[in-house]
């Protein structure tokens, strides 16, 4: 993509009479994201742990003359009951998403498990959109364009999957097992592809990440130097939300996406700038780490794909 044909929300596609799920609507990356599609004519189910949160953000949109193809639902990802719920409230409501924006996300946290047994950072940003992405599959499958779009971070570039201490019980590191997380985004956005393309699906699989964006994410659960860093420190250099949500916008509704690939800013470091296609890191595509966290997460998450495995 050249400098001269730069995408920005303006070129945005008309997406009336389409439906998008955008998980962590309620602020930042989901929340701009849910502006700009509902401004292009989407009905926009925002997915939101925090319901108060989202409550407000809506009544944002609303004031702003949005609010009218927004609706609001619960959904915990740390939580496979409240994934569960969520999908089953979708299907008995008679909901068919054209679109599954795979945005929320948790950075760098203290050590802390879930209910279930997992590091959180794994669970919020990688199993529990696994999860929801298995369960919604059915729904979309006769969608027009339907498009699955996975979030992920420059970081999982220095990353590497835990495999024997996935928990951090040994030695946890914050910003390591976000990296980690992060890298499972990209490994099953990628995997996803692969196997949706032998099975002759429609439903295209598109990787994208925000650059440096200046939202909750850096402020929410950090501690420490990395808040310092992430939060103080290096925020002037950080783009705002309605920037850094072009790339995954650009995923979810430009006609030239294609899946597999990766969208991320096209400026120095790919800090920010508009949407054009970067690199995957080879780790993100290595098909036996991507089968040995594909079959992880369906042991972990209790979740199956009617999808067939690609050598």
């Amino acid at each position: 993509m050249t400098r001269e044909s730069r995408w920005g929300a303006d070129r945005m596609p008309d997406q009336d009479g389409r439906v998008c799920v955008v998980t962590g609507a309620g602020s930042g990356l989901g929340l701009a994201t849910t502006r700009a599609l509902a401004r292009r004519g989407a009905r926009v189910v925002l997915a939101v742990r925090d319901e108060e949160k989202g409550r407000r953000a809506v009544a944002q949109l609303t004031s702003e003359g949005v609010g009218g193809r927004l609706e609001l639902r619960p959904l915990d990802l740390t939580d496979l009951a409240s994934v569960h719920a969520f999908a089953d409230g979708l299907t008995s409501d008679g909901v068919h998403p054209d679109v599954l924006v795979n945005n929320a996300g948790l950075m760098a946290p203290p050590r802390t498990l879930t209910a279930w047994g997992q590091e959180v950072q794994f669970a919020a940003n990688h199993l529990g959109h696994f999860a929801l992405t298995g369960l919604l599959l059915g729904l979309m499958a006769d969608s027009d364009d339907p498009r699955v779009v996975t979030v992920t971070s420059a970081n999982h570039r220095r990353a590497r999957i835990f495999f024997d201490d996935l928990t951090g019980e040994r030695a946890y590191a914050p910003m390591g097992y976000y990296n980690q997380s992060k890298l499972a985004n990209a490994l099953f956005g990628w995997e996803l592809h692969r196997r949706l393309g032998a099975a002759g699906s429609r439903v295209r699989s598109v990787l994208a990440h925000p650059g440096y964006t200046a939202t909750g994410l850096q402020t929410a659960a950090p501690v420490g130097r990395v808040r310092f860093v992430f939060g103080r420190l290096l925020l002037p250099l950080a783009q705002a939300p309605e920037q850094g949500a072009l790339p995954q916008l650009y995923a979810a509704t430009a006609p030239q996406a294609r899946g597999g690939e990766l969208y991320g800013p096209d400026g120095a470091g790919e800090l920010r700038g508009a949407p054009h296609r970067v690199e995957l890191a080879p780790r993100a595509t290595d098909p036996a780490a991507a089968a040995r966290l594909w079959q992880l997460s369906e042991q972990l998450t209790g979740v199956t794909f009617a999808l067939p495995a690609v050598l």
